[in-house]
């Protein structure tokens, strides 16, 4: 768990060996305690009453990545059910234009799924009047795998948005990326 310590340290203009003095804890207490060890109990009230806060302000619960763009970019695949390969496009502009590191990533994953299924679902279409041809289906056989494949999108959004609000990553993604 990640403390606070030295942002305030910092902020207040004072050094470690200041900061030590005044909460009469060791330099390499301090030291330690700015490189990631756990702070609880009389050590955290000691440096919250020498930085003047309250101890509550001085651990980070468990960091929250904002992944509010990584969710709009998953909504954006919805447009390929409108949009002939929206489904790519949008999510790959929203996902070029996301400055955060792990938003891009994200993005870029989704982006990367969504590139492999319009291609299958390409190739389907194109081989799908041959093979009507060939079997002299009276019913235009390119609908189904086109209403299926758009069901599988669909289906791949919900379930990744679920994933993104309650675990902060997708549920169903490549294994190997390619952007």
């Amino acid at each position: 768990m990640k403390n606070k310590v030295k942002f305030l340290r910092e902020e207040k203009n004072m050094t470690q060996n200041e900061l030590a003095e005044k909460s009469g804890l060791s330099l390499r207490t301090i030291q330690r305690i700015e490189a990631g060890n756990i702070l609880k109990g009389f050590t955290l009230k000691t440096i919250a009453e020498a930085l003047e806060t309250n101890p509550e302000n001085l651990i980070i619960k468990k960091e929250n990545i904002q992944i509010e763009r990584a969710i709009l970019i998953n909504l954006s695949v919805l447009s390929g059910l409108i949009i002939p390969f929206g489904s790519v496009i949008f999510p790959l502009v929203l996902t070029y234009k996301t400055q955060d590191a792990q938003n891009k990533e994200i993005g870029k994953q989704i982006v990367s799924l969504q590139i492999v299924l319009s291609l299958i679902l390409s190739v389907i279409m194109i081989v799908s009047p041959f093979i009507q041809r060939l079997f002299t289906f009276k019913f235009p056989l390119f609908i189904i795998p086109l209403i299926a494949f758009l069901c599988i999108k669909f289906l791949i959004v919900i379930l990744n948005g679920i994933s993104l609000n309650q675990k902060q990553e997708l549920a169903i993604k490549l294994k190997n990326k390619f952007l």
